[in-house]
C-alpha cells in the first residue's frame, strides 16, 4: 500500500485479511495528517472484513468531522460491496 503527497492511501490488489493490518495502519498514519481519499483502483480481490474496516474508517472520519473520500472502485470491489448491501453506505463515502 502505497502514500502519495496528497493523503491518499492506495488499496492493495489482495484486499484480504493478510493486508488489513497494512492498510489499517496506512489509514491511521493518514488520518494523523488529516482528511483521507482512499483509492480502490488497484482492487482485483476483496474480503467482507476488509469493508467492514473501511466502513469503520468512515464512520470515524464523520464522527470526528475529517474528510473520507472513498474513490475508483474496480468492478470486483463494487460487486462485493452490492452483493453484501454496503451500497448506500460506500456511496456517502464517495462524495466526500
Amino acid at each position: 500500500m502505497a502514500k502519495s503527497p496528497q493523503n491518499t492511501v492506495v488499496l492493495p490488489e489482495v484486499l484480504d485479511l493478510d493486508s488489513l493490518d497494512g492498510v489499517r495502519d496506512g489509514l491511521l498514519a493518514a488520518f494523523d495528517r488529516g482528511a483521507v481519499t482512499v483509492s480502490a483502483s488497484a482492487v482485483e480481490r476483496v474480503s467482507t472484513n476488509a469493508l467492514l474496516m473501511l466502513l469503520s474508517a468512515g464512520e470515524t472520519a464523520r464522527r470526528n468531522n475529517t474528510g473520507f473520500t472513498f474513490t475508483g472502485a474496480t468492478a470486483p470491489i463494487t460487486a462485493a460491496i452490492e452483493r453484501l448491501g454496503f451500497g448506500e453506505r460506500f456511496a456517502e463515502l464517495t462524495k466526500g
